[in-house]
């Protein structure tokens, strides 16, 4: 044990931290994208890393890559005070100890998590200059734990669409800039791929951490519904949404999750997670965990993309060498055919009601309601002088939404109390009925889209079944396409199971090790020579 202990901190500070960072000078010449939340932390427990250290070299990265470069534009708002928290950690954690495993560890938050020192936005302008009295429940929580809030990052306008806002602008995918980083965290997803941060957290009503986990080609947790407390995210539709980590590996997820669980009592859907939630799932950490597993594979959701089946037989085929049964599966064609439908028939109405109980929260110079939300926009329509613009794509669904229907209407109480038990209890029973651990999926059908492609539609969507059954969702990088974007595989399985899906996602991400640093954000010095940091934001 001893001499493990000492090959981990030789590896720390021989590769991970070289050199000492003076607050002008910072240089990449080894992986920082690559050292885990255990890895830091051992450096800074050997003192060869601090805090202040470690924010510096995240703010180089932005600093190098958000604006200018290849200009990825995740970023929506800096906090100006990270290195002041992170000098002030360093002394707490020498004078007294870590609070925590993420004690002074620096992390990006999609721009709906409400923040006490930061504006939350939403993406719109017309939320612009919105500051919370209060942090969302899950930012105080880590916050307790010792991490920094380092940004705010873009999403798609309202958590709907493509990652584009009013405020933010178009983000690009650190892969390959002219393709999507997917909706709507995709700003935390490209932010996390492109090591602006050891790990963020986005929201998913629909697919929207999933999505740019995979198009970006990290890890990421679509959680229970109920594991994870909403209040202060400003909602899109309560009966789907959910924060989730998104992070560079399984090891971090799985560090990061049991900080960010708790009952809430702001929060009824957490008030069932309470005899269920872990507070740490680190020892889920198996690297054999799929000897004997048995993984069904959803096969209505391949055979859309020659690239991406691909990468999902050689992800069977590297499942079956560890070890598991791999078991085909079929949904019933009307699921396939309705599912869509009764998530519409949720999700646009409950966004203007609950929408409206958020911006009572707000000042009284911004909209209380989404008919004034719809006011104030036909008031925008040219560019900013600070460069927002107007989001007519977004704005337009607005219009949807206000004629949806309400709560009490028959479709809507129709799927909300028959169709999402149903598919619980269909999805449980095919598990139960195949004895298996968990369903495999391409997160996605077909490869990551070009931006200024219009989306076919050929493939069905798979990723809001665990939006309308409120199941977990697992995304593990597997691949690359031929044109070198990433491709990634869901792990989902029945409600609270996510002790298994991280031990089978980690014996996958073991087996495979396919994630990547973007090619447009590369290693600091390492193409070009040092960088230069700019003084403190």
């Amino acid at each position: 044990m001893k001499r493990l202990v000492m090959s981990v901190l030789a590896f720390v500070s021989m590769q991970l931290w070289p050199g000492v960072v003076d607050g002008q000078t910072v240089s990449e010449p080894q992986p920082l994208d690559a050292a885990s939340i255990a890895q830091v932390n051992a450096a800074m427990d050997a003192g060869q890393l601090t805090s202040e250290q470690l924010v510096q070299r995240y703010l180089a990265r932005i600093a190098a890559y958000d604006r200018k470069g290849p200009a990825i534009h995740a970023v929506i708002s800096l906090n100006a005070n990270a290195l002041s928290e992170a000098r002030a950690l360093d002394a707490e954690r020498k004078s007294k100890g870590r609070r925590s495993p993420l004690h002074g560890i620096p992390l990006v938050l999609k721009d709906n998590f409400d923040t006490r020192d930061l504006p939350t936005t939403a993406g719109s302008v017309l939320l612009e200059g919105h500051q919370p009295s209060r942090d969302a429940a899950v930012v105080q929580q880590l916050r307790n734990a010792g991490a920094i809030i380092l940004a705010k990052v873009n999403l798609s306008e309202f958590a709907s669409g493509g990652t584009f806002s009013s405020l933010g602008g178009q983000t690009l995918n650190p892969h390959a800039l002219a393709y999507s980083p997917g909706g709507s965290s995709g700003g935390t997803g490209a932010a996390v791929a492109a090591a602006f941060a050891q790990f963020g957290l986005g929201t998913d009503t629909g697919g929207s951490i999933r999505g740019p986990a995979t198009v970006n080609g990290i890890v990421a947790l679509k959680p229970t519904l109920g594991l994870i407390s909403r209040t202060g995210i400003v909602p899109l539709a309560l009966s789907f949404d959910t924060g989730g980590p998104m992070t560079r590996s399984v090891s971090d997820l799985a560090l990061v999750l049991g900080i960010m669980t708790a009952a809430d009592p702001t929060d009824s859907s957490t008030l069932v997670s309470s005899r269920r939630v872990l507070t740490d799932y680190t020892p889920h950490l198996k690297a054999d965990a799929l000897r004997g597993a048995r993984i069904g594979v959803l096969r209505d959701f391949v055979g859309y993309d020659t690239d991406v089946d691909w990468v999902v037989e050689a992800s069977l085929d590297v499942m079956r060498r560890q070890g598991a049964t791999v078991v085909d599966v079929r949904l019933p064609a009307w699921v396939l055919t309705a599912k869509d439908a009764w998530y519409t028939a949720v999700r646009f109405p409950e966004f203007p009601v609950q929408l409206a109980e958020y911006l009572r929260t707000t000042g009284d110079t911004f909209p209380k309601s989404l008919d004034e939300l719809v006011t104030r926009a036909r008031e925008h329509t040219s560019l900013g002088t600070n460069g927002t613009g107007p989001n007519p794509s977004r704005w337009s669904r607005f219009l949807a939404e206000q004629r949806s229907g309400s709560l009490s209407d028959v479709r809507y109480r129709s799927v909300k109390e028959h169709a999402l038990p149903l598919l619980r209890q269909l999805l449980t029973g095919l598990m139960d009925e195949q004895q298996l651990d968990a369903f495999v999926y391409p997160t996605q059908p077909v490869k990551p889209e070009r931006l200024d492609a219009a989306s076919t539609g050929a493939a069905p969507d798979p990723m809001n079944l665990a939006n309308l059954s409120g199941f977990p969702d697992l995304i593990v990088p597997a691949g690359f396409s031929g044109n070198h974007l990433p491709i990634g595989l869901s792990f989902m399985g029945r409600a609270w199971s996510e002790p298994r899906l991280i031990e089978l996602a980690f014996a996958f991400e073991q087996a495979t090790q396919a994630r990547r640093l973007p090619v447009h954000t590369p290693l600091l010095g390492h193409m070009s020579g040092t960088r230069r940091v700019p003084n403190t934001p």
